[in-house]
Parts: C-alpha cells; sequence; structure tokens
C-alpha cells in the first residue's frame, strides 16, 4: 500500500517538475524536491522498490535541472 501512495506522490511531484524544465520555472524544483522527498520517505517504508525508485529519478532529475540553472533559473 504504502508502495503506491509513494507512487501516486512522485507522479504529483513530476508534474510539478515538468514546467521546472523551462528555464524561467526552475524555481519550481525547489518546491517539488520536499515532494518528492516524502515519497521517498514512503518509497522506503514500503516492501517494494518501485516507488523508491521512482521518487529517486525524479530527485535526481530535479537537483540536476537545478544545478544547470545554477539554483534558479
Amino acid at each position: 500500500m504504502l508502495n503506491i501512495v509513494s507512487i501516486i506522490v512522485g507522479l504529483f511531484a513530476a508534474l510539478l517538475m515538468l514546467p521546472g524544465l523551462v528555464p524561467p520555472f526552475g524555481w519550481m524544483n525547489w518546491i517539488m524536491l520536499p515532494i518528492a522527498g516524502v515519497g521517498l520517505i514512503l518509497g522506503l517504508l514500503s516492501h517494494s522498490n518501485g516507488g523508491r525508485n521512482f521518487n529517486i529519478v525524479i530527485i535526481a532529475i530535479g537537483i540536476a535541472r537545478l544545478w544547470i540553472g545554477g539554483g534558479i533559473f
């Protein structure tokens, strides 16, 4: 059950991340990271690895986008 909740939280974070990939909206990744972190914690508590791995990918893409944009753009 926690794995499904983790995937749902990860999908919500991914929806916030998509506009954050566009340069003027890079700041949205700062909002997405804590949400994906909650999904990661839920994924760690579940017995399956799918939600955990999905949230790790979302967090990695968000951090990479922030790094490329200098933290803001």
